[in-house]
């Protein structure tokens, strides 16, 4: 655990799991904002002492137990538009399985991807996204635009979440066809 900054009286003290100060312009945000963030990309246990988390771009599970020992809000942003493509590859299900692209800040819960919505924009990708590492840019920049959006409800906990509607799609690492071209494919060929 990296402690990315310190000040006296922080309106919030974040973990921010995930992605780092390189990968995300969001850990700027909130230290911007007054908040005392620690970040680590390393699989987690019980942690007590924070106001909230985040969740992005982290690549671990976060069990039931260590979700209960944080007793505060965690938050996942989902480059998908739950409830579908919950799980790994959102991007490429969207095309696959032609459902609709976008991006969702949602509560973890005990399940992957199913916790309660608290902001969701959808994404209409144009002609010139036309390869999966093209479209995930797009949706890398439409989820943290989303999350300074959500930032001023976020500091001030105005914020609501609304259950997930629908039963949606789950995806597994091991689902991704063998015949997958990869990331730098064109889109409209898988």
């Amino acid at each position: 655990m990296i402690r990315i900054n310190d000040t006296a009286n922080p309106k919030k003290r974040v973990l921010f799991l995930g992605y780092n100060q390189s990968q995300t312009k969001l850990i700027d945000a909130l230290v911007a904002n007054n908040c005392v963030v620690d970040h680590t990309e390393d699989k987690i246990e019980a942690i007590s002492g924070y106001d909230c988390v985040i969740s992005y771009g982290y690549r671990h599970i976060i069990k039931q137990d260590v979700i209960d020992g944080f007793a505060c809000p965690i938050f996942n942003l989902h480059i998908s538009y739950l409830p579908y493509n919950r799980g790994a590859y959102p991007n490429f299900w969207s095309f696959y399985d032609n459902t609709p692209s976008g991006v969702t800040i949602h509560l973890i819960d005990s399940g992957v991807d199913t916790g309660p919505i608290v902001k969701q924009k959808y994404v209409n990708l144009n002609e010139a996204d036309d390869t999966f590492v093209k479209a995930y840019s797009v949706l890398i920049e439409n989820i943290e635009s989303l999350f300074l959006e959500f930032l001023p409800s976020f500091l001030s906990d105005t914020w609501t979440a609304k259950k997930q509607r629908g039963v949606g799609t789950h995806h597994y690492v091991k689902e991704l066809p063998s015949n997958f071209a990869g990331w730098n494919s064109n889109i409209t060929q898988e």
